[in-house]
């Protein structure tokens, strides 16, 4: 028999740190299924008080109808529909999908256009992203999630 497995208590603190010492190996187990079951009783993401959809997995998008998005999205709609002109120099190239949140298809498959934000000299954060498909999504956080457009 080792030392480290001999659990000697001469003190209530050195009880203490024996106790710990020798309960480790059991600890872990019971502190995720803790911290799993605390997980569980969480409550689910609400909607916000904008009227947005919560976050959804990846591959699973949220979705947004085409009237609830800022009139400059569906102004931006209208010109990708009607196949421009373009107010941006960059409106239309390639998207290359690498934050990987859009369902994956072959380079080229997904075009970019700039989503004009009141305010902001530069392109701002807001997009929308068509996919030869005929299927849109909008991002206002420039690409860090996607709401599927609803017609």
């Amino acid at each position: 028999m080792r030392a480290q497995d001999i659990c000697i208590r001469p003190s209530p603190w050195a009880a203490l740190r024996g106790a710990v010492r020798c309960a480790s190996a059991g600890l872990l187990p019971a502190l995720l299924a803790l911290i799993t079951f605390a997980a569980l009783l969480l409550p689910a993401p609400q909607a916000s008080a904008r009227g947005e959809s919560p976050p959804a997995a990846k591959g699973q998008f949220a979705e947004v109808a085409v009237a609830e998005l800022p009139p400059e999205a569906r102004r931006t709609l209208a010109l990708i529909r009607a196949g421009g002109p373009f107010p941006y120099d960059r409106d239309g190239i390639v998207f290359n999908n690498r934050e990987k949140l859009l369902p994956a298809r072959e380079r080229g498959w997904y075009s970019e256009y700039t989503v004009a934000t009141p305010g902001v000299r530069n392109r701002g954060a807001r997009r929308i992203v068509a996919a030869r498909s005929g299927e849109f999504y909008y991002t206002d956080d420039h690409y860090a999630s996607f709401r599927r457009i609803r017609e």
